[in-house]
């Protein structure tokens, strides 16, 4: 015999979850940031970013000469090494669920998929930008006690962005890499080694050589690292450079994601 429920009523044995709140956005981020922590790899990455960041700040201080160790000195040597390390970080906080086979509970506990991708990208901006507030604070430190001359001549808002720019934009190429691959060491291994091998093809190619600050984003994001303004052709290059390294692997990273089979 079956059992009709009446209008706008719920049958019995039926969950109704019409009336219950979505989950809020704040809570997936705090929830993508805890995974990190949560995880091994996740927690000694996150240790390495913190100790190699001061490990060079101190290496810098006693191997450098004084006059060298200005405010933008320390926040230069400090780039290299976070710029390693910050899109790893990014694409472990995609790939680490599907790896471990734990996409299933997280897009059961919330279907919307891009709601769960905004907050993985808040999440990475979240950690970009804390490594940037640590190179500001080791970096404003070891140039208070070296007491070189001119240690904090020709710093402006412009240069703490233009560092912070720099850092963010490693941590989401690093998180389109992951969405694309879905896989921690592919996704790494062609991190590090489709950039070198197509900026050393741009080099090498004649014909490919004067639209290498264009198409190559080692290449424009290279005036990031100078003290000086950067002209409008300058960010002009940054942006068709981040446009073709950033953007487009991340929105077809994305479109994968939506439509990936769950196992």
């Amino acid at each position: 015999m079956n059992v009709t429920a009446p209008h706008g009523s719920v049958a019995p044995g039926t969950l109704d979850l019409t009336s219950s709140a979505p989950v809020p956005l704040s809570r997936l981020v705090k929830v993508e940031m805890r995974k990190m922590v949560d995880t091994r790899a996740g927690m000694w990455l996150l240790i390495a970013i913190v100790a190699i960041t001061a490990l060079i700040t101190v290496v810098f201080f006693f191997a450098s000469n004084q006059r060298d160790q200005t405010f933008t000195n320390y926040m230069g040597v400090m780039a290299t090494p976070q710029g390693f390390l910050l899109p790893v970080l990014g694409i472990l906080l995609v790939t680490q669920e599907w790896g471990q086979r734990t996409g299933m509970v997280t897009f059961t506990l919330e279907p919307d998929r891009a709601k769960v991708m905004v907050a993985k990208v808040l999440a990475a901006l979240a950690f970009g930008l804390l490594a940037v507030i640590l190179a500001i604070v080791l970096a404003a430190l070891g140039a208070a006690l070296s007491g070189a001359p001119g240690a904090w001549d020709h710093i402006g808002p412009d240069d703490v962005g233009k560092f912070a720019l720099l850092q963010v934009s490693g941590v989401l190429q690093g998180l389109a890499f992951g969405l694309i691959f879905l896989n921690s060491a592919a996704a790494i291994v062609t991190y590090f080694v489709l950039p070198i091998a197509f900026s050393i093809l741009t080099s090498v190619w004649t014909a490919l050589r004067h639209a290498q600050p264009w198409i190559d984003l080692g290449t424009s994001q290279q005036p990031l690292f100078g003290g000086d303004s950067m002209t409008g052709e300058q960010w002009a290059q940054l942006l068709v450079g981040t446009l073709i390294w950033v953007v487009v692997p991340f929105a077809l990273g994305l479109w994968r994601v939506l439509r990936a089979e769950l196992k």
